[in-house]
């Protein structure tokens, strides 16, 4: 009618994870209620053996009232975890803010601005392959931009911006040694170990995106018309008014401090991951490990010139962004305490594995990647993915009979490359937006070559399970 106003439908968005992580607590104490309570049997050992398996006959429900009384315990449980996650996003945070890694990206730009397409696109991706394998965060976002005015540098199109930015940071991210110590501790395995291992399959799966993206170079050079933007007006020689080369191409020195820091942070990593191998004593692995940040984010701030007062702001800015990861994480304790008090997580694993176990255990292993897979453009925050599917994935590869730390290769395989699809990451819709990429062309470029990386992906996992890797090295 005449003078009414129709309401806009709001599109539709995803709660916060604080409500998402107390809906799938209530969810897990209804399941209490209605999933038939059972258990499978242990040996001596206490190890579960994943071919016998019982019903109960009888429900252990665990209320509402009863999960919310079970927050301190779970918190508790995963105290050590929590502080590592915050001491560790804290040591992140000041090096960050020392500004040496966005020195690094311009110095390597600066320096190869005249040398050979083909090779500034590889190192440029290596550079960001191991900025996100060793400290990404989707702060690495900010380097888009620099990623445009060099890919107009180069006459190449905007989603070449992105390869060499974003696509290469976030196959670093997803494939790197350093990025799954949080789901290792989850799933009770010591973290960083399997560290050379990882090295090596980031390293592989590098290699491929920078063929992919050197194909696509050599294409859309030979013939700009076979660039997915022609279509959107990109040009060669397109370059926005008052855009300007000086905008990227900054002169930046690295001195002794900025290499220092740079080779201090990831040697923590290095340090960490040679603990256990070189007789350290497990149990007190955790304290080394925060021992170890801690003294890596002193020897940062103060190479990196900060000053006191400087340095402790900066890792109290850290301390209180990683806070409410922490709260997660021991929300996930929670909801492992009321299925497993509940009696149901024996019965969820027996049944999600049942037709598993009918399968030879690498097929099983490559079935975890291809869930994980599924489930990750959903929900792209690996924290958060963790913190939900750990409590029921530890028990599945218990019951599967695989060893711990492929499990975790398992799931980081999956956890890995379907966040270049996903709409709901702000890392990825964040960077298309900045490139002026539409969304849609973004994702008829990048399709194809996800599906390759799961492909590579499930091989990868199938080989580990086959040859009886041990996740140690």
């Amino acid at each position: 009618m005449k003078g009414e106003t129709t309401k806009e439908k709001k599109p539709f968005k995803m709660p916060h994870l604080l409500w998402i992580m107390f809906g799938i607590i209530l969810l897990s104490c209804v399941a209490t209620y209605l999933i038939p309570a059972g258990q499978f049997a242990v040996n001596e050992a206490g190890e579960i053996i994943g071919t016998e398996f019982q019903y109960l006959g009888y429900q252990t429900p665990v209320s509402p009232w009863n999960a919310l009384m079970s927050m301190k315990s779970g918190l508790a449980g995963a105290a050590t975890i929590m502080f590592v996650v915050m001491v560790s996003g804290a040591t992140i945070n000041v090096v960050l803010d020392t500004g040496v890694l966005d020195d690094l990206m311009n110095w390597a730009v600066y320096k190869l601005k005249d040398k050979g397409a083909g090779l500034l696109v590889a190192m440029m991706m290596i550079l960001m392959a191991y900025l996100g394998g060793f400290g990404g965060t989707d702060a690495l976002i900010a380097v888009v931009p620099i990623g445009v005015l060099f890919a107009k540098k180069l006459k190449l199109d905007p989603i070449c911006a992105l390869g060499v930015t974003t696509f290469a940071a976030l196959v670093g991210f997803g494939t790197g040694p350093a990025q799954q110590a949080t789901t290792q501790m989850l799933m009770g395995v010591i973290p960083y170990s399997a560290f050379f291992t990882r090295l090596v399959i980031m390293n592989v799966f590098l290699a491929v995106a920078i063929g992919m993206m050197l194909l696509y170079v050599k294409k859309i050079r030979k013939n700009p018309q076979a660039s997915l933007m022609y279509a959107q007006g990109w040009r060669p020689d397109t370059m926005a008014e008052g855009e300007s080369e000086d905008q990227l191409l900054k002169k930046v020195e690295m001195n002794w401090r900025k290499m220092a820091v740079i080779v201090i942070f990831i040697l923590q990593y290095l340090i960490i991951a040679l603990y256990p191998l070189m007789g350290g004593d497990s149990s007190l692995t955790f304290d080394f490990m925060i021992a170890v940040m801690i003294c890596t984010m002193i020897l940062v701030g103060i190479i990196g010139g900060m000053n006191a007062d400087e340095l402790g702001q900066s890792f109290a800015k850290g301390l209180a962004s990683m806070a409410f990861v922490a709260f997660v994480i021991g929300m996930a304790k929670v909801i492992s305490l009321v299925l497993d008090n509940g009696n149901v997580i024996h019965t969820i694993v027996y049944v999600l594995t049942k037709p598993l176990l009918e399968l030879p255990k690498s097929v099983a292993s490559v079935g975890l990647t291809v869930i994980v897979s599924i489930i990750n453009p959903i929900i792209p925050s690996a924290t958060s993915k963790a913190a939900i599917l750990v409590p029921i994935m530890k028990p599945v590869a218990d019951a599967l009979g695989l060893q711990s730390n492929l499990a975790v290769v398992a799931y980081q395989m999956g956890d890995s490359f379907t966040n270049l699809l996903s709409p709901l990451l702000g890392w990825m819709i964040g960077s298309c937006a900045m490139a002026n990429v539409p969304y849609s062309t973004w994702l008829k470029w990048v399709f194809p070559k996800v599906l390759l990386f799961i492909v590579l992906a499930c091989v990868i996992v199938f080989f580990l399970t086959a040859t009886g890797w041990s996740g140690v090295i």
